[in-house]
């Protein structure tokens, strides 16, 4: 990967980070459902008027919307404004990627390798370390509901590989304009409209002000850019190569509201937390020499449709000579 591709997936993961920050300020001022679903609206609207839809199957696109933009949006706002600290969401959400793993054998009937399964393991008994501290020092709830919104985060993955799509930024497009109705729903079922109609009290104060900002980083910066480099990035690298740097988000996150939001971490915390990015670096780490083969097995077929391709002006030809 070039040095600057090598930058921009930095940059991805840093923009990612501070937007638990992003997400922290939203909630001061408005419910966690009805964020969810303001959120998504923002980005479906113009969606469905000026994008078309992706060329995938219709079940794996709802998979993707519901697990990646419901299950995991409304249950990790939930548990941030029950106390989850938002440097300590970004590390727990990590839980996505063994979860991912896990599914993908039990699913799709994936092979799980011995390096994979030990950084699977290695994993979850950090992630167990952080609970296990937060159980004995805070609420538990908030741990599990950002645990559960990890599993969302993986169903919502497992949808997105077995779509198969050529056209990734079509795809999370249009993902999001499946949350919208069934969050608002919720949040009016749940939340009720007399605190939906409060929250638009005080948006013109510094709280409110900052609120707006927070939620349009997260529409635009955090879902429109970073993840249209991400998708841009993914499409031209193996994933093995440019997922580990989505470990740099927890650490960008956790440094963030240190700075931020004076949140600090325990040491039992900080130590499970390593032990999360390890193992998931582990799990996801290719040696050199099958990101090698995976190029050639790549390059091959490229090379294959190319020379399947007619030559220049042949077609034009053929349909000049057609009578």
């Amino acid at each position: 990967m070039p040095s600057r591709h090598r930058l921009l997936a930095i940059a991805v993961a840093a923009i990612w980070g501070v937007n638990f920050l992003a997400i922290d300020a939203s909630l001061a001022q408005f419910p966690p459902l009805f964020l969810v679903a303001l959120r998504f609206a923002l980005i479906a609207i113009p969606t469905v008027l000026l994008v078309r839809p992706p060329q995938v199957p219709l079940r794996w696109l709802l998979g993707y919307g519901l697990g990646f933009g419901v299950a995991q949006y409304s249950l990790l706002y939930i548990a941030m404004t029950l106390g989850m600290p938002a440097g300590l969401a970004s590390l727990v959400l990590q839980a996505s990627a063994p979860f991912t793993v896990l599914l993908g054998v039990l699913f799709t009937r994936e092979s799980l390798g011995r390096r994979a399964g030990i950084g699977i393991a290695v994993a979850v008994l950090g992630l167990a370390v952080v609970g296990w501290h937060r159980a004995e020092n805070a609420a538990i709830w908030p741990f599990v509901l950002t645990l559960l919104a990890g599993l969302g985060w993986a169903i919502g993955n497992i949808c997105t590989r077995e779509a198969r799509s050529t056209q990734p930024l079509r795809l999370v497009l249009w993902m999001s304009v499946i949350p919208p109705i069934p969050t608002l729903a919720l949040s009016l079922l749940v939340e009720g409209p007399q605190r939906i109609a409060a929250s638009a009290d005080g948006l013109l104060t510094s709280r409110g002000l900052l609120a707006i900002l927070g939620l349009l980083y997260t529409v635009v910066i955090a879902t429109l850019v970073a993840s249209g480099i991400w998708s841009w990035l993914m499409s031209r690298h193996p994933a093995g190569s440019v997922a580990p740097f989505s470990m740099l988000v927890p650490v960008v996150g956790m440094s963030a509201a240190w700075i931020v939001l004076s949140q600090g971490v325990a040491p039992l915390e900080l130590a499970g937390g390593v032990l999360v990015v390890g193992g998931v670096l582990l799990a996801s780490w290719v040696p050199g020499r099958a990101r090698r083969a995976r190029r050639v097995e790549v390059a091959v077929p490229d090379q294959e449709r190319q020379m399947a391709r007619p030559a220049p002006g042949a077609e034009e030809a053929r349909v000049a000579s057609r009578p």
